[in-house]
């Protein structure tokens, strides 16, 4: 069976057991299929791992909306954040020339990337809209190296699942599937605007995922962990959102 059919017919069934015998049969068919968000414990946990496999199934391939130029926003952008540690604002004054993002996991080849090193690959440009959960949102242009480039740079792994990331900011942490991390609109940020990408946007680094909403495009991004099991990572539900009472799938 084709790739295109076996998805056609695991969503239909998920959509028939979701309308027919309820939420907790269709997660029960997203698990063997193994397409389970890592919080899908809990009240809503039915409804989330419904959501994560209907998305995963039906948009793993789409692309999120690209906007023109000329409907970039204006500045200044909301939720601009100062630097988060002391330690940051050392790397900051020498012009982040000590700064590292750091690469391991399940990789063949664990590494540490500058940023010029990053600037030296092929770079990707982007004009998307960044959306916050709490309701407000600004279209941008982003520019930076895809997430898949670095990853093919240190092999990961066939049996890997998950990218899990780290910002300079304590205890601001999340992760992404596979799908998303090799997606071609998945990437490391350095700049905005034609220009390096401000501090208070979350320069020197943050992931860009423009096809979930904004507190997925985790800032001051400095470690990457490629694993195939989230439980052995704070309190096992993904990232620090869930911790928080948001969804660890959070597409649009």
């Amino acid at each position: 069976m084709s790739d295109i059919s076996r998805r056609k017919l695991i969503t239909t069934g998920l959509a028939a057991a979701a309308g027919v015998t309820g939420l907790g049969v269709a997660a029960g068919m997203a698990q063997k299929y193994g397409l389970v968000p890592p919080d899908h414990g809990g009240i809503f946990g039915a409804g989330e791992t419904l959501t994560y496999a209907s998305h995963r199934l039906l948009t793993k391939y789409s692309l999120a909306r690209e906007f023109p130029q000329s409907m970039i926003s204006k500045p200044p952008f909301a939720n601009e954040m100062a630097p988060p540690t002391d330690e940051f604002k050392r790397l900051q004054a020498g012009g982040f020339a000590d700064w590292r993002l750091t690469v391991d996991g399940m990789v063949a080849h664990p590494a540490a990337f500058s940023l010029d090193q990053l600037k030296s690959y092929p770079s990707r440009t982007q004009v998307t809209m960044l959306q916050c959960e709490e309701g407000w949102s600004y279209i941008a242009e982003w520019i930076g190296v895809p997430l898949s480039h670095v990853l093919d740079i240190v092999g990961v792994l066939p049996q890997a699942r998950y990218v899990v990331y780290f910002s300079f900011q304590p205890d601001w942490w999340d992760s992404i599937d596979m799908a998303d991390a090799s997606h071609p609109q998945t990437f490391l940020a350095y700049g905005l605007n034609g220009d390096v990408l401000p501090i208070g946007n979350g320069g020197p680094l943050r992931m860009r995922v423009p096809r979930q909403v904004g507190y997925k495009s985790v800032k001051f991004i400095t470690h990457l962990t490629v694993t195939d099991n989230l439980k052995k990572f704070g309190k096992g539900l993904g990232s620090a959102s869930p911790e928080s009472g948001y969804a660890w799938y959070a597409g649009i």
